[in-house]
């Protein structure tokens, strides 16, 4: 058997000299303690800092409820939040792009668990980014019940990473899509607040082929930086969604993310039926229109690519589409009706009309 010698030329080590500094970690802990508990809700049975999080799905009123999580993060926008040093709302994309995807299932989001690594953790840096978690969680009344903040040296050179888990339930009589979804429903879109968390890659592909710099402010935005309209974070839809949806007036949700709505809205119609959509009445933000124009990128690809203007698209009656749209507008979304379900007459799911008509020139 070798005997193991120690080596007294070596300083001792510690885990903190290796570059994990838990002392670090047990302060951000208690500090962000009051942050999480401003997001509690009904059911929430636990407090930050257990071995996991618990929560009582009788306290919420449910009857037969089916349960619906969903795991995400934000992606190369991240990058973006680093190099303008602005990490106050990338916590909100991170709940949106969770909750999204929730609520077009009907379900109301409970809980929701964080997951932030990084190589050093620096603890004003980490509480802006959960002052944002905590935001976007009370605009969906989802409670923080745990998660994970991580050193992890030698992974992350001097960069983090975010993602999120999120649970939510709903009755199981009242899950979307439902089966009804027919020929001559209308097909409404709720507005984006722009590019949201999809798209960034090649967003920061045109950026560098025009060697434009995220402070930098140019004609089209000329009063902020170009990085602030940029990291505008993703809108959160779930009380608008779950109003209309308790009142039975929803047959279907389809989040806009990453495929935009050529891929999107196909996933939540029926394969004998296909969505039509008029082109003239996409509208695209500002930023869209300007990053076509500068990139030099296809209609196409900006429509299977970023969301285009239409964060979110709901599958109504066509007797109640103009009442729905009036009721979403009246707490301050923006919808308008794009387009229509038909039967399939081609082998395409998706339909766009005018197409060229939506771009401003």
């Amino acid at each position: 058997m070798t005997k193991i010698k120690t080596n007294k030329s070596v300083k001792k080590l510690t885990y903190k000299k290796s570059g994990v500094n838990i002392e670090l970690g047990n302060k951000f802990v208690k500090k962000i303690k009051p942050i999480v508990k401003n997001t509690y809700r009904k059911g929430v049975m636990s407090n930050i800092g257990g071995f996991g999080g618990l929560f009582d799905l009788s306290k919420c009123g449910f009857n037969n409820p089916i349960l619906v999580s969903a795991t995400d993060g934000v992606g190369t926008k991240l990058l973006l939040s680093k190099e303008m040093n602005k990490f106050d709302t990338i916590g909100i994309d991170l709940v949106a792009m969770n909750v999204n995807d929730i609520v077009v299932q009907g379900a109301e989001p409970l809980f929701f668990l964080d997951y932030f690594a990084t190589d050093k953790l620096e603890i004003k840096k980490a509480k802006e980014i959960l002052l944002g978690i905590s935001k976007g969680l009370k605009m969906s009344n989802c409670a923080l019940i745990g998660g994970e903040t991580a050193e992890l040296p030698n992974i992350y050179n001097n960069n983090y990473d975010l993602a999120g888990f999120a649970v939510g339930a709903v009755e199981k009589n009242n899950l979307l899509p439902k089966k009804n979804i027919k020929n001559g429903d209308i097909i409404i879109a709720l507005k984006s607040s722009g590019v949201h968390s999809n798209g960034f890659s090649l967003v920061r592909k045109i950026l560098k082929e025009n060697n434009i710099k995220l402070n930098d402010k140019i004609r089209e935005f000329s009063k902020t930086a170009i990085g602030y309209h940029l990291l505008k974070p993703t809108k959160i839809y779930v009380k608008s969604i779950l109003q209309e949806h308790y009142k039975k007036n929803l047959k279907a949700c389809a989040h806009i993310t990453g495929g935009g709505i050529i891929e999107n809205l196909p996933r939540v119609v029926p394969d004998k039926l296909c969505s039509v959509i008029y082109g003239e009445k996409i509208q695209p933000n500002r930023i869209f229109n300007w990053l076509k124009y500068i990139g030099n990128i296809s209609s196409t690809e900006m429509l299977k690519t970023f969301n285009c203007g239409i964060g979110m698209c709901l599958i109504v009656d066509s007797k109640k589409a103009d009442e729905i749209a009036k009721n979403l507008n009246n707490i301050g979304e923006e919808a308008f009706i794009i387009g229509y379900i038909e039967n399939k007459k081609t082998n395409k799911n998706l339909i766009i009309n005018n197409k060229n008509k939506i771009w401003k020139t």
